[in-house]
């Protein structure tokens, strides 16, 4: 019912620019958070950037300077403009979000996560 779409992973060289975003569809009361993951092959999941509702931002300390993450209500969309990319960055990234939507039995929260998609920084 709710749905997650991510686009915008690619390749790109050191020191080039992606812009991630995230789509969230289906019956949604509100969006709480909204947070970018990424996952490189053999490593743990690494909290990247978070947006709250009070439109708050906070990263983590290896993207600070070089990536923005921000939202665009109207659309529920969260995007992560990523810059000064570094083959460190090469990992799936994950769009996760933190919603109310109306249950059967009255509104309820819940997380749920995007498809990932690839980012790839060459050297």
């Amino acid at each position: 019912q709710v749905q997650l779409v991510e686009t915008g992973g690619g390749l790109v060289q050191a020191g080039g620019s992606l812009r991630l975003s995230c789509v969230v569809s289906g019956s949604i009361l509100r969006i709480n958070i909204m947070r970018w993951y990424r996952q490189a092959p053999g490593k743990q999941r690494e909290l990247v950037a978070t947006t709250s509702s009070a439109d708050s931002t906070n990263y983590a300390d290896s993207v600070k300077g070089r990536f923005t993450i921000s939202r665009d209500n109207a659309k529920n969309t969260v995007y992560l403009q990523m810059n000064s990319l570094k083959p460190e960055d090469t990992a799936v990234y994950y769009c996760n979000v933190y919603l109310q939507r109306l249950g059967t039995y009255g509104p309820h929260d819940y997380a749920y996560w995007g498809q990932g998609t690839q980012v790839t920084v060459s050297s």
